[in-house]
């Protein structure tokens, strides 16, 4: 009788366990390990540790532990297989408690530890793992040197990848390539190119991996032409090559670019593109706005069968949504839900939604969002703004500071600005107040949206308030936004103090600042200095000047009563006049009673935009007021034969939480006879402080009592007619207007100013006034 050799049937049992493994049959594999009982190996260390790896490798973790408890004699192999067992599932305490209890341990076991803890995403703990292996004199083999170089890299550890380098150098490691990759790798995302290009241009040998590593340190500083030129120097590429380039090219906006390299990696190489590949040209499409090439690159995908959820599922959403497809986009989101939809294409989808006037789907999908971060809630609040809905802007933000994420600055920038379009200062301070304890109030971008939200709201001494506090971190945007605060409250003495301070600092104006800087010249009269800033814009700052630019100058002219060269101006303009231009053309027309120009410009303006219900209103009231009746009255005619509707006045006052509109001779209030009551009150009253009626602003062919009585009712006196009885004493009232306050008006409030003790701010629709003891800030110049 025969007797097997044991050491044959060992051999034949691991290599039977080998081929079970490869179908991952664990019930297989028991029965080897019953044979193996039974046949009375069991103290064949080779074959038991064969065993072993087969449950630890076949997700049978207890069985792998108890087999190694069994084990009569074990070797390292027994121990590091345990431990490389623990260390893949994450288990690092279980690993470290077997790890702290081997008798010889040697570079596997520590590279075990080492890549473990790096795949757990502790760092510092394999560099400390490292830090021991040195201590203990164990030295390390390429691929502990490759994990911690992986490590140094993640967390950016220039202070500790040298020293690791230190070490690939003197235990003669530099040969591998894996190792000079690795390296080049830890430089490259630490932040020292410089280094990375001297260990690059040293390697003896290098593969696509280094070649790559250099793509994208070039592409990571902007190198575009260095990355394309290490990119046709390789002999072979691998999908990363590709990725890095297509990823880089859209990246920095060479979005053509992009596409086409992607063109030539579907025509040249047997490649196949990857989620990154497609999410990169579809973000290039999307950019370009080539919904047509958008649509092919689907199909592709479709074809292709690829998985359309996740990265590449978003892409898609955020081509379409940009490239004028948001029925298209609307489909995807309908057919894979918004589980899978990240901020980015919530944002594109919003924009494309926004931009077809449509928000509530964007809502919809909104409240649908699983993962509402506060980007998501920021893009929300900026769509609202931008479709002119503030109240729902305001609303939701609510919602946010209640239930949602804590607002970032561009939340808070974006709810002040918010705030300036309402013209709600009590909203606007309660956000401020948000800001501090969003500890935000110290962000250049809401400290510049707080100036213009307070200057916008009527409190310029708000605004300065937040300007002097930013003096450590201004910047020409703050300096802008101040300027033209200051101009629009008609305080351009201080404008311009300012604007010099920002000259002798060095910070270089933009176009914006130009244009506070022209306002506010105009805005007082400063005619010489105005035509001395125009000069240096184009002169010694180089800045073109644009249709605000041109109109300013306009205006300034105008306003000073310098009329015909303000038209000469117009003349000699490089770029076609737009309606702000010839419209301020036409005002100075009408204030200075030039009847030949306004026509001119009336005209003019009418041509640009003929259902410009201010151009027939404007040469109707120049007439009026030059006593051109029968004039007025044909351009009345023609205003009414066309359909064109005229513009009503009205004007508005918050009061606590609610905002008060009137138009003229209103009816519609239900407190309107206290406020025609009180209106006849200050209206005798004021007449005896000597103030007189204009009733050359009423541009009707009526009596003078009927003049007197309609202009007693114009919407901004019965706005603060209503605010006087609403309010406390002493209480500031800001009235809003939507049209040019008449010189009446005007009059009229300086008296109420007085008679109340009240400081009076109204905003019309080219400015601010401050009325206080009888006096405008203005000074009669607007």
């Amino acid at each position: 009788m025969n007797i097997p050799n044991p050491s044959s049937l060992s051999y034949h049992n691991a290599c039977l366990l080998q081929e079970i493994l490869k179908s991952n049959d664990l019930l297989s594999g028991k029965l080897v390990h019953a044979r193996v009982i039974k046949s009375g190996l069991y103290s064949c260390v080779y074959l038991l540790n064969n065993l072993m790896n087969f449950y630890s490798k076949s997700g049978s973790f207890c069985d792998a532990r108890s087999l190694f408890d069994e084990m009569p004699v074990k070797t390292i192999y027994s121990w590091n297989t345990l431990l490389s067992a623990y260390s893949k599932q994450g288990k690092m305490a279980e690993a470290t408690e077997i790890f702290n209890r081997i008798p010889n341990r040697e570079s596997v076991s520590w590279s075990t530890m080492i890549v473990g803890y790096s795949r757990m995403g502790c760092f510092e703990r394999a560099i400390k793992m490292f830090d021991r292996m040195i201590r203990e004199r164990v030295t390390p083999t390429q691929y502990t040197i490759t994990s911690v170089l992986a490590s140094c890299a993640a967390i950016e550890a220039l202070d500790i990848g040298p020293k690791v380098h230190s070490f690939v150098v003197k235990f003669g490691l530099s040969n591998y390539v894996s190792v000079t990759n690795s390296l080049l790798n830890m430089y490259s995302k630490s932040g020292d190119p410089m280094m990375t290009r001297v260990i690059f241009d040293r390697m003896e040998r290098r593969d696509a991996s280094s070649w790559n590593v250099m793509i994208s340190l070039h592409m990571q500083h902007g190198q575009v032409g260095l990355a394309r030129e290490q990119f046709e120097r390789m002999s072979e590429r691998n999908i990363v090559t590709w990725n890095s380039m297509i990823a880089g090219y859209n990246q920095h906006g060479y979005d053509l670019d992009a596409l086409c390299t992607f063109g030539n990696m579907l025509r040249d190489s047997l490649l196949l593109p990857d989620k990154f590949t497609f999410v990169s040209a579809l973000s290039a499409c999307a950019n370009l706005e080539m919904l047509k090439l958008g649509k092919q690159i689907h199909a592709r995908i479709i074809s292709t069968k690829f998985d359309t959820y996740g990265p590449v599922g978003n892409a898609l959403i955020s081509m379409y949504a940009k490239s004028g497809g948001v029925q298209f986009a609307q489909r995807i989101v309908k057919r894979s839900g918004t589980s899978h939809l990240d901020v980015i294409a919530f944002t594109s989808l919003l924009d494309g939604y926004v931009k077809l006037g449509d928000i509530k789907p964007a809502r919809q999908i909104f409240d649908s969002l699983r993962d509402r971060d506060v980007v998501a809630w920021t893009a929300m609040i900026v769509g609202y703004l931008q479709n002119g809905l503030c109240t729902d802007a305001l609303e939701l933000f609510r919602l946010m500071v209640r239930d949602g994420p804590k607002p970032n600055n561009f939340t808070l920038a974006a709810m002040f600005s918010v705030c300036s379009s309402l013209t709600s200062l009590n909203h606007g301070k309660q956000i401020h107040a948000t800001a501090i304890r969003a500890g935000q109030a110290s962000s250049v971008s809401v400290n510049n949206a707080l100036i213009t939200m307070y200057a916008r709201a009527g409190s310029i001494d708000c605004a300065k308030k937040v300007f002097s506090q930013i003096h450590w971190s201004r910047d020409a945007v703050s300096c802008t936004s101040m300027i033209m605060a200051l101009a629009q409250h008609g305080l351009g003495e201080e404008a311009l103090k300012l604007f010099e301070k920002l000259l002798a600092t060095g910070i270089k104006p933009d176009h914006i600042t130009y244009v506070g800087v022209l306002s506010a010249c105009a805005h007082v009269g400063l005619v010489e200095q105005g035509r001395r800033y125009y000069n240096m814009m184009k002169d010694f700052h180089k800045i073109e000047p644009t249709l605000s630019h041109y109109a300013l100058m306009v205006d300034l002219l105008g306003r000073a009563g310098l009329v015909q060269e303000a038209y000469d101006f117009i003349d000699k303009m490089p770029i076609e006049p737009d309606v702000f231009t010839w419209g301020s053309l036409l005002s100075s027309c009408k204030a200075y009673k030039n009847v030949e120009l306004g026509k001119v410009a009336a005209e003019r303006l009418l041509l640009i935009d003929p259902d410009n219900s201010g151009a027939y209103s404007s040469l109707a009231n120049l007439y009026s007021v030059c006593g051109k009746w029968e004039d007025a009255a044909k351009i009345r005619k023609l205003m009414k034969d066309g359909r064109v509707k005229k513009e009503q006045g009205i004007s508005w006052v918050q009061i606590k939480d609610k905002v008060h509109v009137f138009g003229a001779e209103d009816e519609l209030h239900p407190q309107k006879n206290e406020i025609y009551k009180m209106m006849a009150k200050i209206w005798e009253d004021i007449k005896k402080m000597g103030f007189v009626p204009d009733t050359g602003s009423v541009f009707h062919d009526v009596e003078e009592e009927g003049k007197e009585q309609m202009l007693r009712h114009h919407s901004e006196k019965l706005a603060i007619a209503f605010a006087l009885i609403s309010t406390p004493e002493h209480t500031t009232l800001r009235i809003m207007k939507n049209l040019r306050v008449c010189n009446d008006c005007h009059s009229a409030i300086k008296f109420i100013s007085k008679l109340s003790g009240r400081e009076i701010i109204v905003r019309d629709a080219t400015r601010f006034h401050h009325f206080k003891d009888g006096q405008c800030s203005c000074r009669d110049y607007w």
